[in-house]
């Protein structure tokens, strides 16, 4: 799936970096040595049988109601794929489960970004007209950690309180983020339906319904007559 995805291109990147500052932390760490001699095909599996790794992972998954059988993704389907990029030893590699083996594109000197933003924006540019189903993340250190160590080498008044107020912010949108993920992960559906059945026993569910179908067709057509 989408997450399944996502999540190895990040474990790829956290494991193959040169993020000397970034604590990968013990579960990642034990994974990254345990499959360090696999080749991609068995690191992938061991990725989807870690345990902890699912467990997190499985945590955010969008709460369903019934549970479907699985099918394998067809012609029309949205298929989802990762890359991940990465500065290693002066070059920037491209790291591509489908591919045999990390592609190099070429060396930098200073900042490694300037060769992968080209990149980025090519292929953007090559999909645009069809592919709206972008996403685009970077992964990068704690950035409340990093400020910690500006404050202790931070000197006069104005310094000092200019980090403090930016890590006053990060606290805050960590909290943010933190009830963001609690609204996320709760299981709404058992609210969803009583309010269901409570609209089918006033006889609202219907009309609204149908007004709901309406608006979607009255917007589609509107949509359609905007790209004509």
């Amino acid at each position: 799936g989408w997450h399944t995805r996502c999540l190895e291109a990040v474990v790829s990147t956290q494991s193959t970096g040169e993020g000397g500052d970034i604590s990968l932390g013990d579960t990642l760490t034990q994974f990254k040595e345990f499959t360090a001699s696999f080749d991609p095909a068995l690191k992938g599996m061991s990725l989807t049988n870690a345990d902890r790794l699912r467990e997190v992972h499985n945590s955010f998954a969008r709460q369903n109601m019934f549970e479907f059988d699985s099918k394998s993704a067809e012609q029309d389907d949205d298929v989802y794929h990762f890359v991940a990029f990465v500065p290693f030893k002066g070059k920037v590699y491209e790291l591509d489960g489908l591919k045999p083996g990390p592609i190099d594109h070429g060396s930098f000197t200073d900042d490694w970004l300037s060769v992968v933003r080209p990149l980025l924006q090519a292929r953007v540019a090559r999909h645009a007209a069809t592919e709206i189903t972008f996403n685009l993340m970077a992964v990068v250190g704690d950035k409340l950690m990093a400020l910690e160590k500006e404050l202790e080498a931070a000197e006069g008044e104005g310094a000092i309180a200019d980090i403090k107020n930016r890590m006053r912010l990060e606290e805050e949108k960590r909290a943010n983020y933190k009830i963001e993920n609690i609204r996320r992960k709760h299981n709404y559906i058992p609210l969803i339906m009583e309010m269901i059945k409570i609209l089918a026993e006033k006889g609202m569910l219907l009309p609204l319904t149908m007004k709901a179908k309406e608006k979607l067709t009255s917007e589609a057509a509107a949509k359609k007559d905007s790209q004509a």
